[in-house]
């Protein structure tokens, strides 16, 4: 990637977190710091989940066009060697840039923020829906289903055959809606608090596609936090509220209300997915929380709400607020 001369060495340091790839803090012999990351062709969770390590390269892309649109909410891109699946930005400390996720963790739930993670988004996708030229450069549609609508839905649906026409019916819709650039991945784990607001990383599910999925994922952890760290379950309720609220106000691309429908519907399936689906989230692991997401959902998904907020509502009601 042209970032180390020839016979030069660097120091590296391997990060913990994420399963798709092996993630490193290097530092070069002028002291520069850098990010490298490298896809993995298994990822690291206990279910047969592979995906090609071509992902790579169109996360350096939705980089690149993001970081037009919201120069501050993106890593800057140093480098790509796409033959190994091998990318290099910028390295961000944690100690500026702590991971939301952890934020969240410790129950501090800022509205202002997640409001901001919604504007922030719905503003990359609103540039990139002005430029459908580059719909060219994602040919990912293959690749969305195998790491996005396989292992979340269509697993799903082998756990829950009864729901099986109901989530096939989504993964169709959503397959088939091809409305701007989508991240594929918008997770508190993927988003830092910067000191000029948050920074989306890891857009390795890039995809040219349905915007709707990345409100809904987003939404959908908030949801399942409530369970993580329930003295925050009404902030966090808040988040979603003030997120959902901005991100739509931002929607100039198709009606709003068009969008939030399909996120709506979408999100049950998402809720119901991060329980029974390849990928769970890791700190449910109580059965009685478990059948808690899969009581909410199950329901939802009989009867599809067309608002963000009656699946909102649905889960309030759940969790007796």
């Amino acid at each position: 990637m042209g970032l180390l001369d020839p016979g030069a060495t660097a120091r590296g340091q391997p990060l913990a977190g994420g399963v798709s790839s092996d993630i490193w803090r290097v530092v070069l012999p002028d002291g520069r710091e850098v990010c490298v990351k490298r896809a993995l062709p298994k990822l690291k969770v206990a279910a047969d989940w592979q995906a090609p390590v071509v992902r790579n390269r169109y996360e350096a892309r939705w980089l690149t066009h993001a970081r037009e649109a919201a120069p501050c909410s993106v890593p800057l891109l140093l480098g790509q060697d796409e033959a190994t699946g091998t990318l290099a930005m910028e390295w961000l400390a944690p100690e500026a840039y702590p991971v939301w996720k952890e934020r969240l963790r410790e129950g501090r739930a800022d509205a202002a923020f997640a409001a901001e993670v919604g504007r922030r988004l719905a503003r990359i996708q609103a540039r990139m829906a002005q430029r459908p030229d580059i719909s060219s450069d994602f040919p990912t549609d293959n690749l969305f289903h195998a790491i996005r609508l396989e292992p979340y839905l269509v697993a799903t649906a082998r756990a829950h055959p009864d729901l099986a026409p109901a989530l096939e019916a989504l993964v169709a819709r959503t397959a088939a809606t091809k409305r701007t650039l989508v991240h594929g991945d918008v997770s508190p784990k993927n988003i830092l608090v910067g000191p000029k607001g948050p920074v989306f990383l890891d857009a390795e599910c890039a995809w040219w596609g349905d915007p709707a999925f990345d409100l809904a994922f987003c939404l959908n952890h908030l949801l399942l936090k409530c369970l993580w760290t329930p003295r925050a379950a009404r902030d966090f309720l808040g988040c979603f509220d003030a997120l959902a609220t901005a991100y739509l106000a931002g929607v100039g691309w198709e009606a709003p209300a068009t969008l939030e429908a399909r996120a709506a519907s979408l999100l049950p399936g998402l809720f119901l997915a991060r329980v029974d689906g390849k990928s769970p989230v890791e700190y449910l692991t109580e059965e009685q929380d478990k059948d808690r997401v899969r009581r909410v959902a199950r329901a939802l998904l009989q009867c599809p709400p067309d608002r963000l907020r009656t699946v909102r509502f649905a889960w309030e009601e759940e969790l007796g607020l």
